[in-house]
């Protein structure tokens, strides 16, 4: 990008898991005309509830905004920002790229290399499913884009706050005495 890396927005957004839900938040952002980067949604360990990893722009939408929208339309249970310093993030991506026998090793080297797996051959292409970060996934496609990506998906991110890394402190106890 021209004028270095767009800035987002990482929302983690628990909602109850009900009919409708996701058409009423892709409504209030089209609404809105705030940008979605992209949109993931899936039932959480509590299957009454859905955890939605929303990745907005943060020029089109301002964040208390959306987070004050987001409450009013649907039934949120929680809102959190995540900023990437405190948020593992992950995406999955499959791609179809052109791997005729004379490309065929240096793809699958290049899959090695970024922990990809090969889920598919085909005579003269393989699809790969790459795992990792946004970074992770753009760096794989452009170095796969001179063999020929035929086609390609990503999930969009999923994301969870980091967990502490302090060790608990444990408090000394007295001897009372023997």
């Amino acid at each position: 990008m021209a004028n270095g890396p767009a800035q987002h927005h990482i929302l983690s957004v628990l909602v109850e898991n009900k009919f409708g839900v996701l058409s009423r938040v892709a409504g209030l952002f089209s609404q809105r005309g705030y940008n979605i980067f992209s949109l993931a949604v899936s039932p959480t360990e509590d299957e009454r509830l859905s955890r939605m990893t929303i990745v907005v722009d943060a020029e089109s939408a301002p964040l208390e905004q959306v987070t004050k929208q987001l409450n009013k339309v649907i039934p949120v249970i929680k809102i959190t920002e995540l900023s990437p310093e405190e948020a593992v993030e992950r995406e999955l991506m499959l791609a179809t790229v052109k791997a005729g026998a004379e490309f065929r090793s240096q793809v699958t080297e290049l899959a090695a290399i970024f922990e990809a797996k090969i889920v598919d051959v085909g005579y003269d292409a393989m699809t790969l499913l790459v795992a990792g970060t946004p970074d992770k996934l753009d760096a794989i496609s452009d170095l796969l884009a001179p063999f020929g990506i035929i086609e390609s998906q990503r999930t969009g991110r999923i994301a969870l706050p980091k967990l502490a890394r302090q060790p608990t402190k444990l408090r000394a106890v007295k001897d009372r005495g023997a």
